[in-house]
């Protein structure tokens, strides 16, 4: 007897499971992600022409279009506008730069109630952190890959 209660339980469990899950449209997600991607793209290309038929020299003009993507980035994210538009773009969003200022944006928004040094200026490096740290070592051992082969005489 207890096992057939034990299976109307379960069985009731995964049906209310089933029912609250929300089933995604794998196919329709990453047309969401490649289409927002993509104008987050096309505007940092827009903003590198501008600036290149201003007269700015590519790397200059590298450095504007990374500003001023980021700052776009922060303002839409404490307007509260880029969660909506992470929501709807999925990946599409967080790949780009952007994304990466959405996210230590978005740490530091939640954390200031804390004050400025325990809430941001801890909370901040909460996903900053770790991309920096990473990124660090992977060029000092993508750099030290180099320099051996460029003394072997292979580069």
């Amino acid at each position: 007897m207890p096992d057939i209660l034990k299976e109307r339980r379960d069985k009731k469990y995964n049906d209310y499971v089933k029912q609250v899950t929300p089933v995604h449209n794998l196919w329709l997600n990453m047309l969401k992600a490649f289409l927002t991607g993509g104008i987050i793209c096309v505007i940092g290309q827009m903003i590198l022409n501008y600036c290149g038929s201003i007269g700015m020299d590519k790397e200059l003009a590298g450095s504007w279009c990374s500003m001023i993507l980021v700052f776009a980035s922060v303002l839409l994210t404490g307007l509260n506008l880029y969660p909506k538009l992470a929501k709807f773009g999925g990946a599409g969003t967080l790949v780009p730069i952007t994304g990466f200022a959405n996210s230590v944006a978005a740490s530091a928004i939640e954390f200031q109630k804390e004050g400025q040094v325990f809430g941001i200026g801890c909370k901040i490096f909460t996903i900053a952190g770790p991309v920096i740290l990473y990124g660090v070592f992977s060029s000092w051992v993508l750099g030290f890959f180099y320099w051996i082969l460029h003394i072997t005489g292979i580069l």
